[in-house]
């Protein structure tokens, strides 16, 4: 009897260990100028594509790390890096801050939807595309395109699991409105009526203000924005993973031409990158979002990185534990090597990965919280 327990715990162990590995989703990256990364546990790889995109993108592999499809928002790519039929056209924008965001559909193996948002507030709107990778031999075909869900909408787009676990919710922002908007996507598709929250900063004025990343913490329940423009700032809120509402903003004034956001693996820290009035000043800034009240993160700001970049864009949390910084028409990216430490301590080198051949612009790719298990 001690010997078959020996030996469970041992399969459990054993069983545990590969489901904890193999968490792949996020292992290549498409973004920039024809640039990527393959990441294998804590190497990372750089390589190409056929994706050029001037800001966003969003990738997506299975489990085990094999790369599925990737997109600018506009073209489609299987993982073979051929276009999927039907996969041109889609009305997101290759110059959308968030172009595109890829979730699979819940209580299916098979059925992907991708969700692409248009420049600057424009007509094309929030909407939906549906791929099916049972077909052209396993390798996808799109069999929906472009369903609509709402215009006009700022570029911002992100996901978050639902608090059940299976299910997801969309969440995007409304134009000219203080209006976060959530959308249920479960086992029977996704509602268009989303849960509308009015709340926090009201996104609009000219254009160019719908530019800015929205991102999740890593549990989910919060959510933070940057508002990008002359004068710019960065947004935390509180985000219900059961009811889908947005609550309690806290406003961090006064970083020019905010464009990326992100937290830390932790929770404990939020980075934004901000580049001065027209571009110039490019800095990575970090807040501690364990100082205390409103008053004391917003006073606990402190730049942790400068960019010989004119501007720096987006923020994203590698498989590699590091965040990676996009830098406007370079070979090489920033990294965040220790994003969880304090101030300086997070270690930003502006040289930090090479691209090799390939350059980066403002984006890097777009991935929900909770797409790894």
């Amino acid at each position: 009897m001690s010997r078959l327990r020996h030996i469970a715990a041992a399969a459990l162990l054993t069983f545990s260990s590969f489901t904890a590995f193999a968490q792949g989703e996020k292992n290549n990256w498409y973004f920039g100028k024809g640039a990527g990364i393959i990441f294998n546990g804590d190497s990372a790889t750089a390589t190409n594509s056929r994706l050029f995109t001037e800001e966003g993108s969003a990738t997506l592999s299975d489990a085990d790390g094999k790369l599925l499809m990737y997109t600018n928002g506009i073209t489609v790519w299987n993982g073979e890096h051929k276009v999927m039929p039907n996969g041109n056209g889609l009305m997101g924008g290759k110059s959308s801050t968030q172009s595109a965001l890829i979730l699979p559909k819940p209580g299916s193996s098979n059925i992907y939807y991708i969700f692409t948002t248009d420049i600057q507030a424009q007509s094309n709107g929030l909407r939906y595309t549906v791929v099916d990778m049972t077909k052209q031999e396993g390798k996808g075909d799109i069999t929906s395109r472009n369903n609509f869900m709402i215009a006009p909408a700022t570029e911002k787009l992100t996901a978050v699991r639902h608090s059940n676990g299976r299910d997801w919710w969309v969440i995007a922002h409304r134009w000219n409105s203080n209006g976060y908007m959530a959308f249920l996507v479960n086992e029977e598709g996704v509602e268009v009526r989303p849960v509308l929250s009015m709340v926090g900063t009201v996104h609009g004025g000219p254009n160019r203000k719908a530019i800015g990343y929205l991102v999740p913490s890593p549990d989910g329940t919060k959510l933070a924005a940057a508002l990008w423009d002359a004068e710019s700032n960065f947004e935390i809120l509180n985000f219900d993973r059961s009811t889908g509402k947005v609550s309690d903003p806290v406003l961090l004034k006064g970083f020019q031409e905010a464009y990326g956001v992100l937290f830390s693996p932790d929770g404990s820290k939020l980075y934004g990158t901000a580049n001065g009035t027209g571009g110039g000043k490019a800095q990575v800034v970090q807040f501690d979002l364990k100082a205390g009240s409103a008053d004391a993160i917003a006073k606990s700001a402190v730049v942790v990185g400068e960019s010989k970049s004119p501007r720096i864009g987006a923020l994203q949390l590698g498989p590699d534990g590091k965040i990676y910084v996009a830098r406007q028409d370079n070979y090489y990216l920033g990294v965040i090597n220790n994003p969880n430490a304090k101030g300086k301590a997070a270690n930003y080198v502006d040289d930090g990965f090479h691209l090799g051949k390939q350059k980066s612009d403002l984006g890097l790719p777009n991935f929900a919280q909770g797409i790894s298990k």
